[in-house]
């Protein structure tokens, strides 16, 4: 029990930090669109990714040269993408004027929730690297990555489906252009990190 607590903490704070795929989950759940799909989506994400860490997968990074470049560079490329189309959509007037509209499919809810997760070099650092070397510390490594996937799984489905408490709130175009704003700017931020690693 003492490993699966020591998990959850430590997975629970590694995912706390808000990046593209937190940002992306919470407009799902803001529109109410796929969320049920892009929660489970990251939950089983961050399971493979916890399971690759426990089992000792994190070594591959010092095995294949390159390889972290390469990804830092292809993820750094994406987020800047990502963060560019939201100020876009901020200065065009925010999110707001989507709401009306009928949400995006489910095929291209489900493909940005997976490249923002697996494009994206700090998961593979945080969770596979860090978390892996942590689980090392244990007896019960089982027990550790239970407890840290179970934190991602609970705070998926509670942002995506805790985000429509906050809906009186994005009524207002304003608040979805100020969303936007602080999505676009945090990806153009973590890119930026990326490539000054």
């Amino acid at each position: 029990m003492t490993e699966a607590i020591a998990g959850f903490a430590l997975g629970f704070s590694l995912i706390l930090a808000v990046g593209a795929q937190n940002a992306f989950v919470l407009r799902q759940g803001l529109l109410k669109a796929h969320v049920f799909a892009v929660c489970l989506v990251c939950s089983v994400s961050d399971l493979l990714l916890i399971v690759a860490g426990v089992a000792g997968f994190g070594a591959l990074s010092d095995a294949v040269p390159g390889l972290e470049l390469g990804m830092r560079l292809f993820g750094a490329a994406f987020l800047a993408w990502y963060g560019l189309c939201t100020l876009w959509a901020a200065w065009r007037g925010g999110q707001s004027q989507e709401m009306a509209q009928p949400a995006g499919s489910l095929r291209a809810a489900v493909l940005t929730c997976l490249a923002l997760t697996w494009l994206n070099p700090h998961v593979y650092l945080d969770t596979v690297v860090l978390l892996g070397a942590v689980s090392a510390q244990y007896d019960n490594k089982v027990a550790f990555g239970g407890g840290a996937a179970a934190a991602s799984f609970l705070y998926f489905f509670a942002l995506g489906y805790g985000a429509r408490l906050l809906a009186p709130l994005f009524a207002k175009p304003r608040a979805w252009q100020v969303l936007d704003v602080i999505v676009g700017v945090t990806m153009l931020a973590l890119a930026i990190k990326l490539l000054m690693m």
